[in-house]
């Protein structure tokens, strides 16, 4: 039938295995909010300049598009802010950026690995700090340069040179290769020796010696990095204000930056706008030339031929006929220029493009009707007229031209922008990253989340026998006793290690009212019902392996039933390491070994323990061969003559799974129990051990669960979480 605990979530168990691990967890989340004040000393602090840009929208809708500037806002994104904070990032801007600071160029010195750079950062000493153990070659704080020309071969471009500094403001550079390049002084202009190669250092501040990173990048790699540290974007929806922001270690230098590409945007926006009007001034200074040959002609025709004629004036009609013509030639040459700007926003049908049709129609009618005029006048008169019609006219164009052109110059020099700067560019005082409370934080958070996973990891791949409801579930076979583990016993085998203490003091008569004590009393009551049928009243105590507190049963519990009026005798099974006579302060002398091969009667190897009704037997002279000794009829003969002296007679024996001792004296015995400690052993090995026994025919009553962790059970939750206790008090 399945459990449905096993779908269940026991929050006790949780907490329980936390408070197991509570000292990993705690090193974990230690280590790793140490490394994130590592991180948050040794990060560079990076300030933010900002500053604010007005775009004035000058490319509204015209025409028969005026209707959509009311719902402008509805269509979408203004498409002219869209396009300025393209223009605003463009290589055109951050190129002149880049020209005008010479930021392809890079100087910075030489910084210990991971902490140098940071400890730099907090010398506040004039002069350059003095080398940390012995490293003269770092910067340690103070080191300063500024290099304004470094022009190298195409293929150094983008590779790092290295620049150590020298005695008297001297200094050599060397190439990717460690291989000089030249040498210099600063303040002096310095080339190699091919000339493919100049370096111009304006400062210098560092000990000789100390090493400095150059490198001479590309215009695009330039622009790259710039672009990367520059933020741009509207500052509201439909404001046409643009917000632009620039992020640098050095408070200053983003300062400066950013001015630069502000300035740079606005100088471009203007020049943009004056680049009609200097087109066309170009155009007009172009025809300027032309038309003053051309009234040049005219003049010398016109006085040629008075010369000629001798002094012809001009009757009054004659001149207010050559004045309409005047007037009318110039009248058509300002509609023509009007009609081709209409036709630039509409076609020829457009109404105002066929006004502009019709009022040029009607002058050329008239025109035609002077021209007539003209014609009906004497021919010394028609010659004059004309010849002075041309001076009067190229004079016209000509003052009209310079007229325009003058007012070009003036509106160029004048012009005004689109954009304007709002707010240059100013840096918070306080850096935006990194922000150390939170590098805490978050470091502590992951340390808890990363002990946890490791936590997760360790019980994943722990898979051993935690309680003894595994052992009865998974084997079928009784928990006789589940011994806690006592920091009382600890605590005095290391008394009794350290010479502080009596060596023949147990636990049980030390402290006993332990919580050990009192399953091993537990233990003694279910140990009656264990030997009922046997045929010997003697019980084997083993376990699967070294470790696992055998000895510490098998004597206290020996305590135990002596303190209840059980007559009891201990032997000492482990003819290999045996070593229960040291914690009465016992001997080995004369033991199991010294009987079995005769040299020892049963009272010579019987020694008392100084607990009433307990008495000990030792393992003798350690036998180079313990497993054929084991299984001499002379070691069946002593248990037996044993058993008969006593109520109840208990061996310890070495591991089964590392020797076949236990399996030998197993058949020998009334009952045989495997101690099992928490937490040490995977099912298969207590597997294991039942298996071996069966081979040799010694069937295993049950299981000692020895090491239980009561600390951890008491937060679980349910029956088997529980741990009772009844003491008396006086």
């Amino acid at each position: 039938m399945r459990d449905d605990r096993d779908d269940f979530i026991n929050l006790g168990e949780i907490i329980a295995v936390l408070l197991e691990y509570k000292w990993l967890i705690l090193a974990v989340t230690f280590f790793a909010v140490f490394i994130g004040a590592v991180v948050a000393f040794v990060s560079t602090p990076i300030y933010r300049a900002d500053g604010l840009v007005q775009v004035q929208d000058s490319k509204g809708p015209k025409g028969g598009l005026a209707a959509l500037r009311d719902v402008e806002a509805v269509l979408g994104e203004n498409s002219s802010v869209t396009a300025e904070l393209e223009i605003l990032r463009s290589r055109m801007i951050l190129g002149r950026v880049v020209e005008r600071l010479r930021l392809d160029i890079r100087a910075t010195p030489d910084y210990f690995p991971i902490f140098g750079r940071a400890l730099a950062r907090r010398y506040n000493g004039e002069q350059p700090a003095a080398p940390l153990l012995g490293l003269g070659s770092y910067a340690w704080g103070g080191e300063r340069i500024t290099v304004q020309t470094l022009e190298v071969p195409s293929y150094l471009v983008g590779l790092p040179l290295t620049l150590i500094a020298g005695d008297n403001g001297g200094f050599t550079l060397y190439d990717d290769q460690d291989q000089p390049l030249l040498d210099g002084s600063v303040g002096q202009p310095a080339s190699s020796a091919d000339g493919k190669t100049t370096l111009f250092v304006a400062e210098l501040v560092a000990r000789p010696g100390t090493h400095f990173d150059l490198a001479r990048i590309s215009q695009i790699q330039a622009i790259a990095a710039l672009r990367e540290d520059l933020e741009v974007r509207e500052r509201a929806r439909q404001s046409n204000v643009i917000e632009a922001a620039y992020s640098d270690a050095d408070r200053a230098e983003a300062e400066r930056l950013l001015n630069e590409v502000l300035n740079a945007y606005v100088r471009q926006n203007v020049e943009y706008r004056s680049a009609e009007a200097d087109a066309t001034l170009a155009f007009l200074e172009k025809q300027l030339p032309e038309l003053k040959a051309q009234l040049d002609t005219a003049e010398a025709a016109y006085n040629d031929y008075r010369q000629t004629r001798g002094s012809v004036d001009l009757t009054l009609e004659t001149q207010s006929v050559l004045s309409s013509i005047v007037k009318v030639d110039a009248d058509v040459v300002e509609l023509q220029q009007k009609r081709d700007e209409l036709r630039q926003r509409f076609t020829p049908e457009h109404p105002q493009v066929k006004a502009i049709d019709s009022q040029l129609g009607r002058l050329r009618a008239v025109r035609g009707t002077l021209d007539k005029d003209v014609n009906r006048l004497p021919d010394t008169q028609q010659t004059a007229l004309r010849l002075r019609r041309d001076v009067e006219v190229a004079t016209a164009l000509y003052t009209n031209l310079l007229n325009s052109a003058q007012q070009l110059r003036v509106a160029r020099a004048g012009t005004v922008g689109d954009v304007r700067v709002i707010d240059p560019a100013a840096t918070a005082p306080l850096p935006v990253a990194p922000r150390k409370a939170l590098i805490l934080l978050l470091s502590g958070v992951l340390g808890v989340l990363g002990s946890l996973g490791l936590v997760w990891a360790i019980r994943s791949l722990r898979v051993v026998v935690e309680d003894p409801q595994t052992i009865e579930r998974e084997l079928s076979l009784p928990v006789y006793a589940t011994v806690p583990d006592s920091k009382d016993e600890a605590v005095l085998s290391r008394a009794i290690a350290r010479g502080k203490t009596d060596k023949g003091q147990l636990l049980a008569t030390a402290h006993p009212d332990d919580d050990a004590m009192e399953s091993l009393r537990s233990l003694r009551t279910t140990l009656h019902f264990a030997l009922l049928g046997a045929e010997k009243g003697s019980v084997l105590i083993t376990g699967p392996a070294p470790g696992v507190g055998k000895s510490f049963i098998s004597k206290n519990l020996g305590a135990v039933l002596a303190q209840a009026g059980k007559r009891v005798m201990l032997v000492d099974g482990d003819l290999r390491k045996g070593h229960i006579n040291k914690a009465f302060g016992i001997g080995r002398g004369v033991g199991v070994s010294d009987y079995i091969m005769g040299a020892a009667s049963i009272e010579q190897i019987v020694k008392p323990t100084g607990i009433d009704n307990f008495a000990l037997v030792t393992t003798g002279q350690i036998p180079p061969n313990p497993s054929e000794l084991l299984m001499h009829p002379r070691f069946a003969e002593l248990l037996a003559a044993l058993e008969k002296q006593c109520d109840v007679l208990i061996i310890d024996a070495p591991p089964v799974l590392a020797v076949s001792d236990a399996a030998i004296i197993g058949r020998q015995v009334g009952a045989t129990l495997l101690v099992a400690r928490a937490g040490r052993h995977p099912v298969r090995e207590l597997e294991q051990a039942i298996k071996r026994f069966d081979q040799a025919g010694v069937e295993v009553k049950g299981f000692v669960f020895n090491g239980f962790d009561l600390t951890r059970q008491r937060h679980r939750f349910g029956y088997e979480g529980y741990h009772y206790q009844y003491k008396y008090k006086a």
